[in-house]
C-alpha cells in the first residue's frame, strides 16, 4: 500500500509512504505471536512510569488467593460491579459480579481487540466496572484494575473506557475522539471569544459553585448546567438548564474549564485536543496520564474550591501569548501521548507487565463465560512480499 499526502499539490516530506502487506482490517483475528516483536513494530515504549508505579506493590501474586478475597470484600451487587477475566491461549473468559455489569463491553472490547493483534500472555485480572476506584489505602492490598485512580486508593489504573472506546471505534461509530476534535474546530484562536466556557450536569457541588461564580462575573464566563440529577432541589436556583450543544462548539471560546464530575472528568483529553487553554481544577482523582501533565505548561491550575478561578481567567485574558502557548502545549501533549497507538501501547505494556507478577498457573475457572471474537472472513497467512520498487 502507498499513501500520498499533499500540501498545495506537492508531496509533504516523506510522501508517498509505502507499507508492505498484509494490512488487515481490525476485525481480523491474526495475532503476532511474539508480543515483544509486536510492541517494537507498533512503536511502543518499553515501559511507562505510571505502570511501574501502580504495579510496584504487586510481586508474586497468587490470583487463586486474591480473587476470592476481592469477591468477598467488594461483591456488593447494588453498588459495585466488576469482572474477573482469564486470558488463556489468547482467548478471553470472564465471570462478572454485581447488578450493573453492562460496562463489561468496554473491557471485553479492548481485550478482544488486542488479542486479535498480538498473542497476549496467559493471565487473570479483575476489572472494576464503576467510576470510583475501590482499593483504599491502609486496607489489604488487592489487585483491581480501574479506569480512574485517586490519591487515597491503590487501584491499577487503565485508560478510561471513554478514551479506549474512542480508540477502538476511531473510524467507526464514535463522533468524539482526539482527532475529530482537532478536525472539527471552526475558529482559529484569534476569532474565539475570550470567555471561560463550560457545560455539564450537576454531578458535584463545585459545579453549582461554578454557576455562582459565572453569574457574579458574566464578563468572564459562559457557564450553564445541562441536566439536573444529583441536586434536584436546587433546580430552581441554578436553572434553567441549557440545551446540549456540540462539543466542537465549545472551542468557539478560548478558555475551557475542566471540573470533576462524580470522579475525574473524562473529557480532559478532548479539551486539551481542542486547542483551548484548559483551566483544570485541582483534584484527588486522576486518569492514567495525569502525572505527565505539567501545570502552567499544559494547563492553568485552579484550586479545588474554585476560589481563584475568576483570577485565572483574568490572567489568561491579560497574557494572551502565554495562554495560547499553554493551549498549543496541551494539544501537542495529546498528539504525543493519547492517540490510538498510545492507548493500545499502554494496555499492552500494562498487561504484559502484570502477567509477569502472577505466580499461580492460569486456568479457566468453572462457570466462566468465553467472550467470542466477532465472525469475520480473514486470510491471515502473509502473502509473498513485493519489492518496494514493485509497489
Amino acid at each position: 500500500m502507498s499513501i500520498s499526502v499533499y500540501y498545495k499539490s506537492k508531496h509533504i516530506t516523506g510522501s508517498p509512504y509505502y507499507y508492505e502487506g498484509p494490512i488487515q482490517p481490525d476485525q481480523c483475528d491474526c495475532p503476532e505471536q511474539d508480543i515483544n516483536v509486536w510492541l517494537e513494530q507498533y512503536g511502543c515504549p518499553e515501559s511507562f512510569s505510571k505502570i511501574n508505579q501502580d504495579l510496584k506493590p504487586f510481586n508474586n501474586v497468587d490470583m487463586e488467593v486474591k480473587v476470592p478475597k476481592i469477591v468477598e470484600k467488594y461483591h456488593k451487587p447494588d453498588t459495585t460491579s466488576f469482572c474477573h477475566y482469564v486470558i488463556k491461549n489468547n482467548k478471553i473468559y470472564r465471570d462478572c459480579y454485581g447488578k450493573h455489569v453492562g460496562f463489561n463491553m468496554f473491557s471485553d472490547n479492548i481485550l478482544l481487540s488486542l488479542s486479535r493483534k498480538v498473542r497476549l500472555p496467559d493471565m487473570e485480572l479483575v476489572i472494576n466496572l464503576g467510576d470510583w476506584p475501590l482499593i483504599r489505602k491502609n486496607t489489604e492490598l488487592l489487585p483491581v484494575f480501574s479506569w480512574c485512580g485517586s490519591d487515597d486508593t491503590m487501584d491499577i489504573v487503565m485508560p478510561t473506557y471513554d478514551l479506549t472506546e474512542s480508540t477502538l471505534e476511531n473510524m467507526g461509530r464514535v463522533t468524539l475522539d482526539i482527532l475529530s476534535v482537532q478536525g472539527n474546530i471552526e475558529k482559529p484562536w484569534e476569532a474565539r471569544e475570550p470567555l471561560a466556557f463550560w457545560r455539564g450536569r450537576d454531578s458535584r457541588a463545585e459545579r453549582l459553585k461554578l454557576v455562582d461564580i459565572a453569574r457574579a462575573n458574566p464578563d468572564l464566563f459562559n457557564v450553564s448546567l445541562t441536566n439536573f440529577f444529583f441536586f434536584l432541589d436546587k433546580q430552581e436556583q441554578y436553572g434553567p438548564k441549557s440545551p446540549h450543544i456540540s462539543f466542537f462548539k465549545f472551542f468557539d471560546y478560548k478558555y475551557q474549564i475542566n471540573i470533576d464530575g462524580t470522579v475525574a472528568s473524562y473529557r480532559l483529553p478532548y479539551l486539551l485536543a481542542g486547542g483551548g487553554t484548559v483551566l483544570k481544577q485541582a483534584s484527588p482523582y486522576y486518569e492514567h496520564f495525569y502525572s505527565q501533565l505539567v501545570p502552567w505548561e499544559h494547563f492553568v491550575p485552579v484550586s479545588r474550591d474554585l476560589s481563584d478561578l475568576a483570577q485565572r481567567v483574568r490572567w489568561a485574558r491579560a497574557h494572551d501569548d502565554e495562554a495560547v502557548e499553554i493551549a498549543r502545549n496541551g494539544r501537542k501533549f495529546v498528539n504525543e501521548h493519547l492517540l490510538p497507538q498510545h492507548i493500545f501501547c499502554y494496555h499492552a505494556v500494562l498487561f504484559q507487565e502484570w502477567s509477569k507478577r502472577i505466580t499461580n498457573k492460569v486456568n479457566v475457572r468453572k462457570g466462566m463465560t468465553e467472550v467470542p471474537q466477532p465472525t469475520f472472513d480473514c486470510h491471515c497467512e502473509p502473502k509473498e512480499k513485493k519489492k518496494r520498487e514493485d509497489l
